[in-house]
């Protein structure tokens, strides 16, 4: 089951035992729990963009250690703390983005659904390769 659909039904399963539990102020107090984790998921986010604005575009401190912490199914939130910078797209289907170092190696990562799918290492004197 994906997150999205389980953390819904927790909340509705909060409200539910709220309202058993203590009437309509189990449920205001259920409501209010529920948009308190919403309200510190979207801080969360707005911290992560925030930080990666601060440094140019598709920059990253070494991208074969970037390469080395990949894994399918991260998010692109998951995935801008590593880097510390936000992507330079490529390609919007699949979603692409490519991230580069000083030494000239890069990470090109493709997200379908919002999530990692593949991944590729460019070498700078050598090409592409993974």
């Amino acid at each position: 089951m994906n997150a999205p659909v389980l953390g819904w039904l927790l909340a509705v399963a909060a409200v539910a035992a709220g309202y058993v539990s203590y009437g309509w102020m189990g449920v205001a107090l259920a409501v209010t729990l529920v948009v308190f984790w919403l309200l510190l998921q979207f801080s969360r986010a707005l911290r992560v963009m925030r930080q990666a604005a601060g440094r140019p575009v598709g920059t990253i401190d070494n991208a074969v250690m970037f390469n080395a912490r990949l894994k399918p199914g991260l998010r692109l939130l998951d995935l801008l703390p590593m880097t510390g910078s936000l992507g330079e797209k490529l390609a919007d289907d699949p979603e692409t983005f490519r991230w580069a170092d000083a030494g000239g190696d890069a990470v090109r990562v493709e997200l379908r659904s919002g999530r990692v799918s593949a991944w590729q290492l460019e070498r700078a004197g050598t090409g592409a390769g993974s």
